[in-house]
């Protein structure tokens, strides 16, 4: 009797391992709410004649699964006066559904369900195989038939427990895909009541636990993680994943000992190694909320260390590193940071990445304008000193240099002793690191690699590595060493460091100049970009120490005044008063006594409103020279007063119909830089958004 099943059995087998491979290749992104079902949604590819598609190996067990549900069905059915005899039949279209919807096949899989329910109404799994139906209606975006399906359903009153759960817990796919998101909640609610599936079950916990976040009822969704990471014998990944999004509902009402507590605990897990990335992440996070800021720096670059296959994690990681570095000021470590987020294969089109890209290019300018003001008021400094103090500064600065180079060759020197390999297995020298072996010594490793380098260059790890820079020669041509000898006379003397200062006058000027721009625009960037209004104010206020430019005078004092409102009061009546008194007349004088007389006053010709005004009409009427000119006029007299932020954007408009796209884009990137948490810029990252989608569409088109 048990051969007549055979099939049958072996199908469902079959179906069994095909499952349990595809929940254990599925990765879920808990970074975002969870489907319901874990079914990664693929587009079908059609081959072309004489092609052939590889398949997953649980793809290859759903098509041998719904091989034996076919053949159970042509050869075990009978069918007698129009009643079937063989029992089993309502299982193997049950199991041919299943087979298909897990293929990804739903048309057959509706048409094997409902095969199923119209000519087997008395089986046992009549009413499983209407929520499978139910399920895959829902796939194919009928969810309202779906949900008749299941209510259906769901009146009968001898329904199991386990039909109850996967009757409510396909409801809740049905009403996430309509976004009805209070009827997700009442129905994963009442499916996890009915809890028979361990692995379901944890899951319609923890998206409970997401939508409740969500939805601010913070209480409640903690409720549910904890009561997940107590749970017994569910997949870990829902518990450890429970207890982070527990520390991410991290509140002042929390107990701070408590969740470090349960964040190291599982930390210490070797079961939990494949989670310690975010475990490191997280924990990190609670650091920087009780602010300690080196405590979570350590704990960013584990978790970064122990990452292996999430790059999303790794991009978390290595942006909250890039953002300790940004807080200490340390420019440029923070922009290595953000330049390795931006080098993991990641969707670079998110509002997040595209922020940090802006903030990476904000990064450069500051780069290139500290090393601009630290060179130039470093020759500043030199300029102005004495025949005797630069002598004397330069003899000091020249014993440093031969204390280094002096340390340099006792350093070849003994790298030179230890260049063969015998002597590396027998040397007597102990090392600070208890090692004997050359390549135990970092200190030897580190000048051999050096010595390589000043000898080869930098040369990628490949066959013919020695003349692999010069492309296009045979291997047979000679290469020649070329050694130069580091001429210390000139290293060491003096009068040759003296007589590189420069002594024009018209050089020194352009050096000032060149200064003044440069913190000029570091203290624009600092103001208006990161909001860091102490370091601003220090660089306006060396601006104006050296020979400021005139016109720039009152803008940078006017910045001063608004800088130094948010940290120094005293500062900023100073210069509100300098400015008041000594520039009575001026736009920012009036701005500052009647703020709102001049908004009354937005006709006054030399307003800046009527200026803008003039320059839009003429925008309008497709006047665009005489309209970028009134612009640039405008910039140039109200540098500094918020309407700036609108000359710029009415220029963009103005160099797409002059420039092109490039040049428009490139300025509405400058605005989001420039004038963050404004409407021109809202505006303009919106711009950038539809036009990229533009141009995705008519590429594809």
């Amino acid at each position: 009797m048990s051969a007549k099943y055979n099939v049958l059995y072996n199908g469902n087998i079959a179906f069994d391992e095909a499952k349990m491979q595809l929940d254990d290749s599925y990765e879920d992104n808990f970074w975002e709410r969870l489907p319901i079902e874990p079914l990664k949604i693929e587009e079908e590819i059609i081959p072309l004649p004489g092609q052939s598609v590889n398949k997953d190996t649980e793809a290859q067990g759903f098509d041998k699964a719904e091989e034996k549900a076919v053949k159970s069905i042509q050869k075990h059915s009978m069918v007698i006066d129009g009643y079937e005899k063989n029992s089993q039949i309502d299982e193997a279209y049950l199991l041919l559904g299943k087979s298909r919807y897990y293929l990804q096949r739903f048309i057959p899989a509706l048409e094997a369900f409902t095969f199923g329910i119209e000519n087997y109404p008395n089986a046992n799994l009549y009413r499983d195989t209407k929520i499978w139906k139910a399920k895959a209606h829902v796939r194919l975006q009928n969810e309202k038939l779906a949900i008749e399906t299941l209510k259906s359903v769901l009146r009968n009153v001898s329904l199991t427990d386990e039909e109850y759960e996967k009757a409510h817990t396909a409801m809740a796919m049905a009403y996430t895909q309509i976004d009805s998101t209070h009827l997700v909640v009442d129905h994963l609610k009442k499916a996890t009541y009915y809890l028979t599936d361990l692995n379901q079950g944890a899951r319609n916990l923890f998206i409970l636990g997401q939508i409740y976040r969500e939805q601010e009822k913070i209480d409640s969704s903690n409720m549910v993680f904890e009561s997940l990471t107590y749970m017994k014998n569910i997949p870990q990944k829902y518990k450890v994943h429970a207890a982070i999004e527990r520390a991410k509902n991290y509140s002042d009402a929390d107990s701070t000992s408590i969740i470090v507590y349960t964040l190291q605990d599982l930390i210490k897990n070797r079961d939990n190694r494949p989670y310690l990335d975010e475990l490191y992440y997280q924990a990190g996070i609670i650091s920087l909320a009780n602010e300690s800021y080196e405590q979570a720096r350590g704990l960013f670059e584990l978790s970064v260390i122990h990452n292996t296959k999430k790059p999303y994690q790794k991009s978390l990681s290595y942006e909250r590193l890039g953002d300790f570095y940004f807080d200490k000021t340390s420019f440029e470590m923070a922009g290595a940071y953000y330049d390795s987020v931006m080098q993991i294969p990641i969707d670079q089109n998110t509002k997040r990445i595209r922020k940090i890209i802006r903030k990476r290019e904000s990064l450069n300018d500051v780069i290139y304008y500290e090393h601009i003001a630290r060179k130039s008021d470093s020759i500043l400094t030199l300029a102005n000193m004495s025949e005797e103090e630069s002598t004397i500064y330069f003899k000091g600065y020249i014993e440093q240099l031969k204390a280094k180079y002096e340390a340099e060759q006792i350093a070849k020197e003994q790298f030179g002793a230890n260049m063969g390999m015998g002597e590396f297995a027998t040397s007597n020298n102990n090392y600070d690191d208890g090692g004997k072996f050359y390549f135990y010594n970092a200190q030897l490793v580190g000048l051999g690699k050096q010595e390589f380098k000043n000898k080869y260059g930098n040369r990628s790890l490949g066959d013919f590595w020695l003349i692999s820079q010069n492309v296009g020669l045979s291997s047979d041509i000679e290469v020649t060493e070329t050694k130069v000898e580091l001429d210390t006379s000139l290293l060491f003397n003096v009068a040759y460091y003296k007589e590189q200062i420069p002594k024009s006058e018209k050089v020194l000027d352009s050096i000032t100049q060149t200064r003044n721009d440069a913190y000029y625009n570091l203290g624009l960037i600092y103001k208006e970009q990161f909001k860091e209004y102490e370091i601003a104010a220090v660089d306006f206020e060396k601006f104006l120490e050296i020979d400021p430019q005139e016109n720039l005078i009152l803008p940078v004092k006017y910045h001063l005044y608004k800088t130094y409102e948010f940290f120094n009061t005293e500062m900023s009546n100073k210069y509100r008063d300098d400015i008041v008194t000594n520039y009575p007349g001026s736009r920012y004088a009036e701005i500052i006594k009647n703020p709102k007389n001049v908004l009354e006053s937005s006709n006054d010709d030399n307003s800046p409103e009527y200026f803008y005004k003039i320059a839009f009409v003429c925008y309008e009427e497709e006047d665009f020279e005489y309209s970028l000119r009134t612009v640039n006029d405008g910039l140039d007299k109200f540098k500094g007063l918020e309407i700036e932020a609108k000359f710029e954007l009415l220029k963009a408009h103005l160099l797409y119909k002059t420039k092109g796209e490039a040049e428009f884009m490139d300025k509405l990137n400058e605005i989001i830089l420039n004038y963050p948490n404004t409407e021109e810029s809202d505006y303009a990252e919106e711009a950038i958004t539809k036009f990229s989608a533009l141009k995705e569409a008519s590429q594809q088109n």
